[in-house]
């Protein structure tokens, strides 16, 4: 495989993954319901694990690409993306769970299609 055929199954990796937390989230309608039960944590725990796979794959991506795949895609923060794993791992038991709900609620969306455009461009682009 090539590395553009790699580096496209990454990024659906990590599209995969990442929409997954709509449903995770679809019975969350309060931060607080991440830490009222069991649900709620196992819910949580599911979506800081998917981003901080996500994280860590940006991490990588980026370093292959030397920065110009993302540097192509200014609508997504791609440091603070790839910062957010660093706080979840690092901080896990300090997670701002208002922060953790608005990042899933407003900006996991954009990002889903995000990534889909991307992959979409990398079918006809053939850029590490």
């Amino acid at each position: 495989m090539s590395d553009p055929d790699l580096l496209r199954q990454r990024l659906q990796d990590v599209l995969t993954a990442l929409e997954r937390i709509p449903r995770h989230v679809a019975d969350i309608s309060h931060p607080d319901d991440f830490l009222s039960g069991e649900t709620g944590q196992g819910h949580m725990d599911a979506i800081c694990m998917i981003l901080i796979a996500a994280g860590e794959a940006f991490k990588r991506i980026d370093k292959k690409t030397d920065g110009k795949l993302f540097a192509r895609y200014p609508q997504v923060e791609w440091r603070r993306a790839i910062g957010l794993r660093d706080v979840l791992a690092h901080g896990y038991f300090d997670i701002d769970i208002e922060q953790l709900y608005a990042v899933c609620r407003e900006r996991i969306p954009a990002l889903i299609e995000t990534l889909r455009k991307m992959i979409e461009d990398l079918q006809y682009d053939q850029m590490p």
